[in-house]
């Protein structure tokens, strides 16, 4: 569940918003990746320095490091390049979280690697992402890696997608040099399955576009890159969804009326909305009964939202545990063989008849990969054939049957509820992280079976 700190934040940004309709203060969650020396832990550095989201003597060390190198401006990427493998390299290879705010919105930005062998740091970033931002070198255009990381975030559903088209400075600033790379890109994006691209042309070196607007590229009359990030629509999807309650806890609380003790399922609300008075499901179980009360933060409410935090009082006494699924609306889908495309994370290859834990939602049961149907070139989403198993950063199709049924959705209409991770039983290790296929292609099998 969330801390006091952030519930109360979550109801108060739900309770209140603007012209637009998005909460003040709302939270973006972006993905920032590009191939190596593209120049993307300048862009990161860029916008944490010019939006002052850098600590005064922080900032001072960049500026004296930069002087002793002989460098005119200070060296942006020292600020997200942390690692002394990475300094010395000049590559990023690890996934790093930054946070900073304007006045407008809250940002969690994941600064994702940029070599092909880090393709599980690029998962691991992008899988909770609202927006990635894809960087391009405008002397280079559209590379194989360009059009790698685009398949991922179409893999993933990333709702948005910002092609930043880097390093302007080194064509003159030229709108047919931008213009060939942004056209290029959106057709191929558009092969993927992404509908929702912005080009933006800047440089991260000079500050172009970034946070200013260019006085270089007058014929380029779009946002910048952070008012594009400040009003980029996002946090309305999940509430629209079928309400989906995953229970991480259950309360023990005194009932007022009655001289018992009553069980209150809680946790974090990961789709839609509930209300005092719906009738809900309890998965797998399949009973159901009526909210008679909700409570957030110790404080009744008649109703919250996702990703609210909350506990629920039911009407009838129905046995809950850790692990159970609170579900309203269209029901989820109870299977035991699961079709998935799954990300493999451990250098360890993942095989056929494999036996594994997969955590769901809050719920971990035992299971087994029946088998692996193929591995993606992620590319250009080609299916090829597997048949060792998938190595460390390989996507891949694969059947897993569990020992218990699982309620789940299809990862392309809930994220949260249609996505997993595979967990090696002997030391915990996490081997892979999957997105549900659901729908009516899986060929399934019946819960029971």
């Amino acid at each position: 569940m969330s801390t006091g700190v952030a519930a109360a934040a979550d109801q108060t940004c739900a309770d209140r918003t603007d012209s637009t309709g998005r909460p003040p203060g709302s939270l973006l969650r972006l993905a920032t990746c590009g191939s190596v020396d593209d120049g993307k832990s300048t862009l990161v550095g860029r916008l944490l320095y010019d939006t002052k989201s850098v600590l005064a003597d922080q900032a001072t060390a960049i500026e004296e490091v930069s002087r002793r190198r002989g460098q005119d401006g200070p060296d942006l990427a020292l600020l997200t390049d942390g690692l002394r493998a990475e300094r010395e390299q000049g590559i990023t290879i690890d996934v790093a979280y930054r946070y900073f705010a304007t006045p407008a919105r809250r940002f969690i930005l994941a600064d994702t690697p940029g070599h092909v062998q880090y393709t599980r740091n690029m998962v691991t970033g992008a899988s909770t992402a609202d927006l990635a931002v894809i960087l391009v070198d405008a002397r280079n255009g559209v590379v194989a890696q360009t059009m790698r990381h685009g398949a991922i975030a179409a893999l993933l559903r990333v709702p948005h997608v910002v092609l930043a088209v880097n390093k302007m400075d080194t064509v003159d600033y030229r709108e047919s040099a931008f213009t060939a790379i942004a056209d290029e890109f959106t057709r191929r994006a558009g092969e993927l399955g992404i509908a929702d691209v912005t080009a933006i042309p800047m440089s991260a070196l000079t500050g172009d576009n970034v946070v200013e607007p260019s006085t270089r590229m007058d014929w380029y009359d779009g946002d910048t890159l952070l008012a594009h990030l400040e009003n980029v629509p996002v946090g309305t999807e999940p509430v629209r969804k079928p309400m989906r309650l995953p229970v991480q806890y259950v309360i023990r609380h005194p009932s007022e009326h009655r001289q018992v003790v009553e069980r209150w399922p809680a946790g974090q609300l990961v789709s839609g909305v509930l209300q005092v008075g719906d009738r809900v499901v309890v998965q797998p179980s399949g009973q159901s009964s009526t909210v008679a009360g909700l409570s957030v933060l110790g404080q009744e409410t008649h109703s919250v939202r996702a990703p609210q935090s909350v506990a629920v009082r039911l009407a009838d006494e129905i046995d809950i545990s850790r692990g159970d699924l609170l579900s309203a609306g269209p029901t989820p889908q109870l299977l035991r063989h699961i079709t998935a495309s799954v990300c493999h994370l451990h250098d360890r290859p993942l095989r056929a008849r494999q036996r594994v834990l997969l955590k769901h939602t809050t719920r971990t049961v035992q299971a087994m990969v029946e088998r692996i149907d193929y591995r993606t070139d992620v590319t250009d989403a080609r299916r090829l054939p597997c048949e060792d198993g998938l190595s460390v950063n390989e996507i891949g199709g694969v059947l897993i049957r569990t020992a218990e049924p699982l309620a789940v959705d299809d990862y392309r209409q809930n994220r949260r509820t249609g996505s997993f991770l595979l967990i090696d039983p002997q030391d915990g290790a996490t081997l892979a992280a999957g997105m549900i296929d659901a729908g009516p292609r899986t060929g399934r099998a019946p819960a029971g079976h």
